[in-house]
């Protein structure tokens, strides 16, 4: 009871301390994971900082770069023209009212392979030409692609935590894929309903979307189209690639070849492949553009806010998981068998809400719900491939502070931490219920 009324004294801080006292979120977080971690008299003090450290490098080891590289990329689509090129292709395509539906679908694909914080760094700067371009909120065209990237994420193979969730319950990664498809399809659905209903009433405070497109965007001397998507489409088609590599069938083998692409499609690796091939979009390089005063510096200033944020984020949440808060809520769930397929969501979504990562709570509510499978009726082939489908609806709900990709989305599009609660962590929370619900109504079809 003492980590719980802990964690809940930390999430009100934090919202707080970021909405009322105008706290920088990385100051604010960092006192909530020491504050956190030394009141819950789990973890002696050596073992608080241990955690903040290991969960603010961990989190920036794995994201930094990337995050870096995006930023490059979209500092160079912004001044070449490149991203302009981009939304008026996609806008003769789509149509102006429907810049969100293309975001959702375009993060819905993406992040089948790719994590979700990557592919949301890739294509934000896409979202916001795109928004720019068709006059519309950029809440409404960030909040889409966000939904669209996290319905795949939590829900299809070969993101990393469906499949550890089918392996732990030994469910046929087919019938998941199946299942996964299906519900993350109306999921989907839901995030975009979310988006243009209640996003795009949204103006965000630093929404520089009703402004004309700067001379740069509008320049016909700009690169085309074509050459504009190289610099997002190659990461993501290389990271795909890697991810096919990887699957248990091998289908590029176990040489050299596998080998290759598996170290080309590191998200890191694709990034700066991305980031070499967007210097190509300006019509002339200089070196000047490459400088600590040019855009690349104008790059890397601008991404060292997320990056500290997105740590401390990261910090946080290691805290909570160290602490044992995944066991105590886990265990106290645990007990209500009768809920049978809502069970694993619930589980899911208060590991994920207390902790703050999707993966975390995909592969520790597997081991949960793995022994109490034949009691609650769902060992047969069908169900173990619903439960992990319940299992990642339950991982989106909800993203708040302690999730990294909640500063990940809010950081990249400039939202306040309040308009952060009200879009982002309101949209997983009504994505998530909906794909409940639809797992729900599959069961009672199927099983």
């Amino acid at each position: 009871m003492l980590l719980i009324i802990c964690l809940i004294l930390s999430v009100l801080f934090i919202i707080v301390a970021t909405t009322r006292l105008k706290l920088h979120p990385f100051l604010a977080l960092l006192i909530a994971a020491f504050g956190y971690g030394v009141s819950c008299g789990q973890m002696s003090l050596r073992e608080v900082v241990a955690s903040v450290n290991l969960g603010f490098g961990g989190t920036i080891g794995h994201i930094g770069i990337v995050i870096l590289a995006g930023s490059v990329i979209g500092v160079f689509l912004e001044k070449s023209g490149g991203a302009y090129a981009l939304a008026r292709s996609i806008i003769e395509k789509v149509g102006q009212k429907n810049v969100p539906l293309a975001m959702s679908i375009i993060g819905y694909i993406v992040s089948i392979p790719v994590f979700c914080d990557s592919g949301f760094v890739i294509l934000c700067p896409l979202a916001k030409a795109l928004s720019r371009k068709a006059r519309i909120s950029l809440a409404a065209s960030a909040i889409a692609l966000s939904l669209g990237l996290y319905a795949t994420h939590t829900m299809v193979p070969p993101t990393p935590g469906p499949i550890a969730a089918a392996g732990i319950l030994e469910a046929d990664l087919g019938l998941v894929i199946m299942f996964g498809v299906l519900v993350s399809i109306v999921a989907l659905a839901a995030g975009w309903f979310f988006a243009i209903k209640v996003a795009a009433q949204v103006q965000l405070e630093n929404d520089l979307t009703a402004e004309k497109p700067s001379s740069s965007e509008i320049s016909e001397q700009g690169p085309s189209a074509l050459k504009s998507v190289v610099p997002i489409m190659l990461p993501i088609l290389l990271i795909v690639l890697k991810s096919v590599g990887g699957l248990e069938s091998q289908p590029f083998g176990t040489g050299s070849f596998n080998a290759i692409v598996a170290f080309f499609g590191e998200p890191v690796v694709a990034l700066l492949i991305g980031v070499f091939a967007a210097f190509f979009l300006p019509k002339k390089i200089s070196t000047e553009m490459l400088s600590t005063g040019g855009w690349v510096g104008e790059a890397v200033i601008s991404a060292a806010s997320i990056i500290v944020i997105t740590g401390c984020g990261g910090a946080f949440g290691k805290v909570l998981q160290n602490s044992g808060i995944g066991d105590v809520v886990g265990g106290n769930l645990g007990q209500a068998a009768s809920l049978s397929i809502w069970l694993p969501f619930i589980i899911a979504a208060a590991l994920k809400t207390a902790q703050g990562s999707s993966t975390v709570a995909i592969v520790t509510t597997a081991g949960i719900i793995a022994p109490l499978l034949g009691g609650l009726g769902l060992d047969a082939p069908m169900a173990r491939a619903l439960v992990v489908v319940s299992i990642g609806a339950g991982s989106m709900v909800v993203s708040h502070a302690n999730d990294s990709y909640f500063w990940v989305v809010t950081g990249l599009c400039k939202m306040s931490v309040k308009e952060g609660y009200r879009l982002q962590s309101i949209g997983t929370l009504v994505e998530g219920c909906v794909a409940a619900v639809t797992v729900w109504i599959v069961s009672l079809v199927v099983l």
